[in-house]
């Protein structure tokens, strides 16, 4: 497997990418090549500060960096030698068959959709960004890459958030719903309404290989085996900050709840353990990135604020897409709507 991190895309880079990718080259043998890209200078003295120093490790020079707050297109346009683009080219030229990046999501989404194109089939990418529940994982798809969606995107999305479950995830049978604001078929929006009539209409042809349950509200997402979350990038994107926020919020809280009294600190002491499972379970740096489901390559967004760890899972992620042939599978379910 061959891969191209933007080592300078997120918060934190290029330090945290560069301990990512080389605990990742560690961890993970089926790594062939591992493309670092970057400003020369700077990712070599990375390399050496972290000691990284596996021979499967490439840095390919790219000197400039599309920030977190430019605009997309204007930034993939105008910096073609920024290391998202030049991350994304190589999986372009087939030198790679996965791109990384806690960079700009935008541009990223961009990138992939401009340079690799989409799969036969699919109408829109979308991101599939994964929300721990009781049962496993809840992928809300998509999460921000299209916040204009139409109806037959979501039937994309079930279609692509499925193969995802899968075969990466081993979910035997994948269960899809679409967010709305009541569980009746009469809720939602009109949007939402054509989408629901759209996915029951070919769940009743018998092509789906996915339960269908139809509308589902937000607590859904944590409380029922619900393994795929159709929407919008915009209600997507909305919902996983929002729960991202509250996670964050409700550790703080019970953090100073916990350390008021020696009675209490006493009893978190004891209940440590606990604490830190629900901790982990929660922690976005344990999932990686979230996959871009429809472009003809494999390409992973990691959070903006990702560790190490982050971008380690990240590159996990993407050596699953790969092993497990994704976008393959994907093109032959897309056949189920021609």
């Amino acid at each position: 497997m061959k891969i191209a991190l933007d080592a300078m895309g997120g918060d934190h880079a290029p330090g945290v990418n560069i301990v990512g990718a080389r605990d990742a080259l560690t961890l993970y043998p089926g790594i062939e090549s591992l493309f670092l890209v970057g400003d020369k200078a700077t990712l070599e003295r990375e390399c050496r500060q972290h000691e990284l120093t596996d021979s499967r490790m490439e840095i390919v020079h790219a000197p400039d960096v599309i920030g977190m707050s430019e605009s997309a297109i204007t930034g993939i346009r105008r910096k073609k030698n920024s290391s998202i683009s030049v991350a994304t080219d190589l999986v372009k030229e087939g030198r790679a068959e996965a791109v990384i990046s806690a960079g700009n999501t935008g541009a990223a989404v961009t990138a992939a959709t401009l340079k690799l194109r989409l799969l036969e089939g699919v109408a829109r990418a979308g991101i599939a960004s994964p929300i721990p529940n009781d049962f496993g994982l809840c992928n809300i798809l998509d999460a921000g890459a299209n916040p204009e969606a139409r109806p037959r995107h979501l039937l994309c999305y079930a279609i692509m958030g499925t193969v995802f479950a899968r075969h990466v995830l081993r979910v035997k049978q994948p269960s899809v719903g679409i967010m709305s604001n009541g569980e009746e078929d009469a809720k939602g929006t009109e949007f939402t309404k054509e989408s629901f009539t759209l996915i029951k209409d070919y769940v009743d042809s018998g092509k789906a290989s996915f339960d269908w349950y139809g509308n589902v509200e937000s607590h859904d997402l944590f409380l029922r085996k619900l393994d795929v979350c159709l929407c919008d990038g915009f209600v997507g994107n909305i919902v996983l900050k929002t729960c991202e926020a509250t996670a964050k919020a409700m550790s703080k809280w019970i953090k100073e709840a916990m350390t008021t009294n020696p009675a209490r600190m006493a009893g978190a002491l004891m209940a440590k353990g606990g604490f830190s499972a629900v901790k982990d379970r929660l922690n976005y740096e344990n999932y990686g990135g979230s996959p871009l489901l429809g472009v003809n390559g494999v390409c992973i967004i990691a959070h903006g604020s990702s560790t190490a760890l982050a971008i380690q899972n990240a590159i996990r992620v993407a050596t699953e897409s790969i092993e497990h042939k994704v976008n393959p599978h994907i093109v032959e379910a897309m056949k189920t709507i021609a």
